[in-house]
């Protein structure tokens, strides 16, 4: 716990002045993370990152990322849009498992493709959201923290009946309750603080949303280490593990957020 919580404290001091600050250099962080998750699930699966398949996935989580005011220039020049590069790499995969007899799969290929999406959907949002307003973040970031902060005290203190012991033995039915609840006062607190919303019966209806997203994101990465026999994605934090462990749900809240016209 104690190293969880001076890696966490050395993170943030790092990590909150660049998000506050926006622009380019955020960015280049996003790009530098978002490499790094793919890293990690790859690795899950045994693809090398400087593999051919490894090159594909990287090249297109970063077409991915390219922010959409940046995006629209490149179709016009280069013809094609984000989605039409999808489909390159993914013929290119294809094609890729054909030259080595299979020793990549079609299985391999899914995954790779997946796991870009998984990770680029995510972070490109993040980065989506910044440019829009500082406050969007911070509402995101409050919501995922004070969440997995409350989910876990409340299970530990009043934790009795198992959520989904098959994918996270830890977790309880009260922690999940308790991370919701712990949101929504944490968000009202922010509203009061900083007034974003239109009202707070939105906020609430939002945040109740989100909180249950960012838990059900955390699964789903818990669910992918446990089929792949992984204790950590990585051991970039210590304490945390890797990027994956740290921004699971984030990667979920973020895109929410934008799909409910929220942000």
């Amino acid at each position: 716990m104690k190293q969880r919580i001076i890696t966490g404290a050395i993170a943030a001091t790092f990590f909150v002045p660049i998000v506050i600050l926006g622009g380019s250099i955020f960015n280049i962080l996003i790009y530098f993370m978002a490499a790094i998750g793919l890293f990690e699930l790859l690795r899950m699966k045994g693809i090398k990152l400087y593999s051919i398949a490894g090159l594909i996935s990287i090249l297109l989580l970063f077409v991915l990322l390219i922010p959409n005011s940046i995006a629209v220039d490149l179709s016009q020049i280069t013809g094609h849009t984000k989605t039409e590069w999808l489909f390159v790499a993914v013929f290119l995969l294809l094609i890729y498992s054909v030259f080595v007899k299979n020793q990549f799969t079609f299985d391999d290929a899914a995954f790779a493709i997946m796991a870009t999406l998984y990770v680029g959907i995510g972070f490109y949002y993040f980065m989506e959201t910044r440019e829009i307003g500082l406050t969007y973040v911070i509402f995101a970031l409050v919501v995922v923290w004070t969440t997995d902060s409350s989910a876990y005290f409340t299970g530990r203190k009043f934790g009795k009946r198992k959520l989904w012991p098959e994918i996270s033995p830890n977790k309880t039915i009260e922690g999940f309750v308790g991370g919701i609840v712990g949101a929504i006062i944490a968000a009202c607190i922010l509203q009061w603080i900083t007034p974003f919303s239109s009202s707070y019966l939105i906020l609430i209806g939002i945040t109740i949303a989100a909180s249950i997203f960012g838990q059900l994101g955390d699964l789903v990465e818990s669910a992918i280490k446990r089929h792949y026999d992984v204790k950590d994605s990585g051991k970039i934090l210590p304490g945390h593990g890797g990027i994956l462990d740290r921004f699971d749900s984030l990667l979920f809240v973020i895109p929410l957020l934008h799909f409910l016209h929220f942000v």
